[in-house]
């Protein structure tokens, strides 16, 4: 399969790390610092989700080889438009690595809207909006930030990492980073395990966990 450019190329292999190769190194290959938006309508129900990513500077090189510009080294958010529509398009298929539940009750999500990259500092970011397919008042929301086959690391900035939007004043937020031996319980498992297909969901050892409660 011929990889497209940024994104999409790395989400394919991705894909074959988490469910062809398990052969592959417990260990991420891509970095991403991410601030998190949980949306919140009038009548106070939960709408959305709005994510800003931000990639290593290694993958950013990367993704914007071959990117036209008229200015050498900057990158407009016009010349980068292509770029975003290949990288939301390409989540979808990992389900943009967003998982919620209300109630108990999973929830899905429609496509992405309001997407863009910003390049800044040698870095890319990707801002997009995850809208609910179904709007929800929960007195427990939980969402994930994770990937699965660890193939991604999601590490959340330590200056407001997740903020509520028009959330009702009763609402309280709860945020869990990984625990921090998590890392060294994947270096030792081994290549067997893997293969086994036993750690299909491997990833979820490292999510970050937010929860809501509105009374």
């Amino acid at each position: 399969m011929k990889l497209k450019q940024g994104l999409l190329g790395l989400l394919l292999l991705a894909g074959v790390v988490a469910f062809g190769a398990r052969q592959a190194q417990a260990h991420p290959h891509v970095f991403i610092t991410a601030s998190s938006q949980v949306i919140y309508a009038p009548d106070g129900s939960m709408t959305g989700v709005r994510h800003a990513w931000t990639f290593d500077d290694m993958f950013s090189t990367y993704a914007l080889q071959g990117v036209e510009t008229k200015v050498k080294g900057v990158f407009s958010r016009e010349e980068l438009a292509p770029l975003a529509q290949t990288n939301v398009e390409s989540l979808k298929e990992f389900a943009f690595f967003t998982f919620a539940r209300a109630d108990g009750k999973k929830e899905k999500f429609l496509e992405p809207v309001d997407y863009f990259l910003e390049h800044r500092d040698g870095a890319l970011t990707l801002h997009f909006t995850l809208p609910l397919k179904t709007p929800v008042k929960p007195k427990l929301l939980a969402l994930e930030v994770f990937d699965p086959a660890y193939f991604i690391d999601f590490k959340f900035a330590d200056k407001d990492p997740i903020r509520l939007v028009g959330a009702p004043a009763s609402c309280q937020m709860k945020f869990q980073r990984p625990n921090d031996g998590t890392a060294a319980t994947a270096q030792k498992l081994n290549e067997e395990n893997f293969a086994s297909g036993d750690n299909s969901n491997y990833g979820a050892m490292f999510a970050n966990k937010i929860t809501v409660e509105c009374p």
